[in-house]
């Protein structure tokens, strides 16, 4: 049984030959310019796509972009126009909407994400995995419940962030593919409610032992909680197929 443990977290510790992060950019639908950050370890692998909160960047990925990439993905965190700057990083795509005049609102940034997915699905025609965070959560399990280019989704406190632009739990009923989605431990009764109706075909829904966090930040090594998410993270990647 230890030996199957270890084996099981091996992945996060092992390190790979991966590629020095670089800077790229895309158009999104109304041609407005995404900026994102590409940790990359192969041609040949698949993306995760990383997006960020309210208020947040590409630089909610700082300290976590490189652990996914040992899941055997290239890691990908891109800014929604929707957002402004953390860990040093500002939001250049929501600055370059607002240049052109473009909306900035939550709902808005969806066409973001759609274009990061067309753009790493087109690097490799393999299926992506969507990682998103509060607002951005909602949208990438809005978006996989019809893109046929979605592996997986996981998300960090989805909830009903749009007033009456959208029905997230209508919007997401049936997700055909696997869901993991965690929560701060105040967050979790309304997550239980808005997941109740998803009919995925993987349903992992987790909250943490003590208080946890809002979004990714969960992950952050600042939260005491972090270990107990990235547990349950591996855990459910290794069912992703």
């Amino acid at each position: 049984m230890r030996t199957m443990k270890l084996a099981f977290l091996l992945p996060l510790f092992l390190s790979f030959n991966l590629r020095a992060q670089k800077l790229v950019e895309f158009p999104s639908a109304d041609g407005v310019i995404i900026s994102a950050n590409l940790y990359q370890i192969s041609d040949t692998l698949p993306y995760i796509i990383l997006c960020h909160q309210a208020g947040f960047s590409r630089g909610e990925y700082n300290e976590t972009a490189r652990k996914f990439t040992k899941f055997m993905y290239n890691a990908f965190a891109i800014d929604l126009r929707s957002g402004s700057e953390v860990n040093g990083v500002k939001n250049e795509t929501a600055a370059r909407a607002k240049e052109k005049n473009k909306p900035t609102s939550y709902l808005d940034s969806e066409q973001d994400i759609v274009a990061a997915i067309d753009y790493a699905y087109a690097k490799t025609k393999k299926k992506v995995v969507l990682v998103g965070s509060s607002y951005s959560a909602s949208l990438c399990l809005k978006i996989a419940a019809k893109n046929n280019k979605v592996r997986a989704v996981i998300g960090f406190s989805p909830g009903e962030y749009f007033v009456k632009s959208l029905n997230v739990k209508e919007a997401i009923a049936n997700i055909p593919v696997p869901v993991f989605v965690a929560s701060s431990k105040e967050e979790a009764p309304a997550l239980a409610r808005l997941m109740a109706d998803v009919k995925a075909p993987t349903k992992t829904i987790f909250c943490p032992a003590s208080k946890g966090d809002h979004g990714s930040k969960a992950l952050w090594k600042s939260n005491q909680n972090s270990h107990e998410y990235w547990l349950a993270v591996l855990m459910f990647m290794r069912s992703v197929k």
